[in-house]
């Protein structure tokens, strides 16, 4: 599936390209409402459809989803919000090609559906549902019927994927979504993504040649983005040609998050991973590591006696290494050095109090993985004023000159050039105590083994969802690393 996601002016863009290149609007209007009543069909047995119709462009797809349903044997009732007469262009003309009865918009129609297919408003509205609308997107979230909206669910903006009417405000909570040719921030995004329900991709007739005029910079996380870049052992492989990873340990009572990392680094490739362990630290980490080495350092002089090495070439620092002056020092020297960098946790929140000065030693590799508490210190404000997560973390990863990892639920990473990917594989079993210091790991083996830090922060990210998803339930961090395994396996076969 095509992983490039369009705003909504990328989205107007995309349709006048076809237009301007022979495909006429009323086609792309006709092959839309024809791809939603051909899905509605596929999921369920013919029966009720009621057909919800909006005064402009998704109206008319609605319009022509009501006639295909209607000729695959459904009983459909079309309500149409305002004047038919006041209906315009290519909806007016889907209006008078549906020949059956129009009724006027009313919640009572959704009495014994089987399907309503929310056809009111899309992507493009800017402004908060009212009125009959609001009154009518309340009833079909009350409804026993299935709801299918078209392009995406009535009330949410297509771009800032929240409701209009601010966080708590009305939309329609739909089973499936069906949109058209690419999808929208607001079928990616949280919390609009939760309103969308199943979202499916129809084509429509839009040439992909739009997209080299185009020209997107966001994208949906896959192995179709990264998977050309992979490192995978070869037959002439040894574990010196694929990268050496060392984690940085905290002391002796905080131990465990840096084993999680240095665990994750192993298992996603590197030939050789290290726990950096200051002196009372080595026993308790020797006497829990078998592949993984230990290399006991005393203070930031031993650390950059460790960095001199160039062989060890890929660094995660923050996970269980306390906050404050000695972590501090620990990220100036590694930044310093030539190696690539996974900044996380302690690490970044060690320089709450002035950001700036980690600001001017970042240079790439390197990748920072807050989540939006360590977003917040060391940006602080940017969260809420950006429109999105999407703009905060690119306005902060062309602060830092480096690839930005903003964890959650829609994990988002961002590059300085602008490029984004979303991730949307993440499932609710990740919110586990050391699933981020797994994360780390991932991430600095794939860099490890010479993968840019973009596509292996974006690479990392889909595998640590496809291990949470194929653990299941109860899973707790220590899992992750040990499902990676088949996820590999399974990822290998799908791309070879």
């Amino acid at each position: 599936m095509p992983n490039e996601i369009l705003t909504v002016a990328e989205s107007y863009a995309a349709d006048h390209f076809a237009e301007t290149h022979g495909v006429a609007s009323p086609t792309l209007m006709e092959n839309a409402g024809r791809s939603v009543a051909e899905e509605v069909a596929r999921r369920w047995s013919a029966g009720k459809a009621v057909v919800l119709c909006g005064p402009g462009n998704n109206g008319g797809d609605g319009f022509v989803a009501a006639r295909y349903l209607h000729a695959k044997g459904w009983m459909v009732r079309v309500g149409l919000l305002g004047d038919r007469d006041r209906l315009k262009g290519d909806a007016a003309l889907m209006a008078g090609r549906w020949d059956g009865e129009i009724e006027p918009l009313s919640t009572g129609i959704l009495a014994e559906a089987d399907v309503c297919i929310d056809a009111l408003f899309g992507a493009g509205l800017s402004r908060p549902l009212d009125g009959l609308a609001r009154e009518a997107a309340k009833a079909m979230n009350g409804s026993r019927a299935a709801v299918v909206a078209v392009d995406v669910p009535s009330g949410v903006h297509g771009d800032l994927a929240q409701p209009l009417d601010g966080p708590d405000g009305t939309t329609v909570q739909a089973e499936v979504t069906i949109t058209f040719f690419r999808k929208k921030p607001s079928h990616v995004l949280v919390p609009a993504r939760f309103k969308c329900g199943h979202v499916v991709v129809a084509e429509i007739g839009i040439p992909a040649e739009a997209l080299n005029t185009i020209r997107p910079q966001i994208f949906e996380n896959g192995p179709a983005l990264w998977s050309d870049s992979f490192s995978w052992p070869r037959a002439a492989s040894n574990k010196y040609g694929r990268g050496h990873a060392v984690v940085v340990s905290g002391p002796e009572h905080a131990t465990g998050a840096a084993r999680l990392a240095a665990r994750g680094a192993l298992r996603a490739g590197a030939g050789l991973v290290s726990v950096a362990s200051p002196p009372d630290a080595v026993p308790i980490n020797a006497a829990a590591l078998t592949a993984i080495m230990v290399k006991p350092f005393a203070g930031v002089e031993g650390l950059e006696e460790l960095l001199e090495d160039r062989r060890l070439n890929a660094f995660v620092i923050g996970p269980g290494c306390g906050v404050g002056r000695d972590t501090r020092e620990f990220v100036s020297a590694i930044l310093a050095s030539q190696a690539a960098v996974v900044l996380d946790a302690d690490a970044l929140t060690s320089f709450a109090d002035g950001p700036n000065a980690l600001f001017v030693q970042l240079r790439d590799p390197a990748v920072l993985t807050p989540h939006e508490g360590e977003f917040e210190r060391i940006f602080p404000g940017l969260l809420k004023q950006a429109p999105t997560r999407i703009d905060a973390a690119r306005k902060a990863a062309a602060a830092c000159r480096c690839t930005i990892l903003l964890k959650g639920s829609d994990t988002v990473i961002a590059a300085p050039d602008g490029r984004v990917v979303i991730n949307t594989n993440a499932p609710p079993t990740l919110a586990t105590a050391g699933a981020g210091d797994v994360l780390s790991g991932f991430v600095a083996g794939l860099m490890a083994q010479g993968m840019d830090s973009f596509f292996a922060a974006a690479a990392a990210v889909w595998l640590h969802g496809e291990s949470a998803t194929r653990f299941g339930q109860g899973l707790i961090s220590e899992d992750l690393p040990e499902m990676l395994p088949s996820v590999l396996a399974n990822l290998h076969k799908r791309i070879s």
